[in-house]
Formats: structure tokens, C-alpha cells, sequence
């Protein structure tokens, strides 16, 4: 890597995919509060929604991944009207 292109605090952690539990390590700048212990090491922990190891393009698997009621939401604001 050349020197002085990355900010000082860009370091490894770990990715952790809640739908799924799997755990990916990989260098990042983001701020994290929390931390999780990996085959011994500690790492900051990022929890994500939705990974390759979930995600319906990569698994093959259609699921509709509604966390928050958005479909149901836009539906009852912008569907069909009764006149």
C-alpha cells in the first residue's frame, strides 16, 4: 500500500451478518461501539441486515426482506384509492 493514502484508523473488523450469524473480518474506517471476540482476537463489530451469505441474488433463495413494514407502509399511503 502506499503511505499517507489511508486514514489512521483503518483497521480489520469484523462484519457480522444478523440474519445469519456468519462473521466476515475485513479492514475498515467505520466507528464502531461494540466489539466481538473471533477465534480468540477482539474485534469492533459491524451489524449488517444483509451480506453475500443472505442476500437472495447470491443464495438463490427469494425472500422478502421487510424489517420495517415498508411495503405495507408505501402501500397504505400510495395504493389504489377507492373512489
Amino acid at each position: 500500500m502506499k503511505k499517507g493514502i489511508h486514514p489512521e484508523t483503518y483497521r480489520l473488523v469484523a462484519f457480522k451478518d444478523m440474519s445469519n450469524d456468519h462473521v466476515f473480518i475485513t479492514r475498515s474506517c467505520v466507528n464502531t461501539k461494540e466489539t466481538i471476540d473471533v477465534n480468540g482476537v477482539e474485534f469492533p463489530v459491524v451489524k449488517v441486515e444483509i451480506s453475500n451469505t443472505s442476500h437472495p441474488f447470491y443464495t438463490g433463495k427469494m425472500k422478502l426482506v421487510d424489517t420495517a413494514g415498508r411495503v405495507d407502509k408505501f402501500y397504505s399511503r400510495y395504493g389504489k384509492k377507492a373512489k
